[in-house]
């Protein structure tokens, strides 16, 4: 077991970008565990409060807590092995573990993430439900936040297809999955999907942890589509993350404030509000 590896990686602070400083400096995560608080302010990106959490890890806590998540039936994929998804690997700030809840796999069909807009107008939800149907029926790989509105619409409707399959990346634990309104969605996620989360399986949900995983949901994507968003909405987060990551970004043509800004800007590529131009994004 890891155990080093995810107690490194679940200290706040400490993501792709870091881990991987700390590794090519000490060799190891062991060897960051053994090493000094001062030598660990010596590393660019360490503080204080860093080094005091890595060197204050406790390590049979992390070890009995992994064997309680692996029992209830979490895998967890590490950035450095081949299970872990190659489009999220590529970004510079992708998490050193993700956790797993269902039956994650690794797929060559497009990968399309959809996010937008907890309260989407009616003709929002529509679209939402096409696009998932849509997606699904081309096989594509449809990964959500699984939020309220558009993510919950698009993956619900993803599941409908007989033998589509759809990823939740969450902003909590994969073992208190976020919100409660979607609780009958998260358990068939982990039937005919994935939960995924970055923090502990066991962690509730926090407003740092919902804007973080959106550059999760946007690198594991080729593609993202904003279907419904104001223009401080948390869907913004993903587009910005899907621009900053190099993924075509789509946003549907219509007068919601965050997608106007997004397609004026050139920072999306518009979409038909009839959808009847849906499929490029698969291109």
């Amino acid at each position: 077991m890891r155990t080093a590896w995810v107690a490194l990686s679940l200290v706040r602070g400490i993501g792709g970008v870091t881990m991987r400083v700390l590794l090519e400096q000490f060799g190891s995560a062991e060897a960051v565990l053994q090493a000094s608080e001062r030598d660990l302010r010596k590393v660019r990106g360490i503080g204080a409060k860093t080094a005091q959490a890595i060197t204050g890890l406790d390590l049979r806590r992390t070890d009995a807590q992994m064997a309680r998540w692996q029992r209830e039936g979490v895998t967890l994929l590490y950035m450095d092995d081949g299970a872990y998804p190659h489009r999220l690997r590529d970004i510079t700030d992708c998490p050193p573990t993700l956790f797993s809840l269902g039956n994650f796999k690794q797929s060559d069909a497009p990968h399309i993430a959809v996010v937008g807009t907890r309260n989407p107008s009616d003709q929002a939800r529509q679209q939402a439900k096409t696009i998932g149907r849509t997606l699904a029926n081309e096989s594509a790989v449809v990964i959500s936040g699984m939020a309220t509105g558009i993510d919950g619409i698009t993956q619900h409707a993803v599941l409908e297809i007989p033998g589509s399959y759809t990823v939740g990346v969450l902003g909590s634990g994969v073992l208190k999955p976020y919100p409660p309104e979607n609780t009958a969605l998260a358990h068939m996620l982990r039937m005919y999907g994935a939960l995924l989360c970055e923090i502990a399986p066991d962690a509730t949900v926090s407003t740092p942890g919902l804007v973080a995983r959106n550059r999760i949901i946007t690198g594991l994507a080729d593609a993202v589509i904003i279907v419904e968003t104001v223009i401080d909405g948390g869907a913004m987060h993903a587009a910005k993350a899907a621009v900053r990551q190099g993924r075509t970004l789509y946003a549907v043509d219509n007068p919601a404030s965050g997608n106007r800004q997004l397609i004026d800007e050139g920072m999306a590529v518009s979409l038909s509000p009839d959808m009847g131009d849906l499929l490029r994004v698969l291109g």
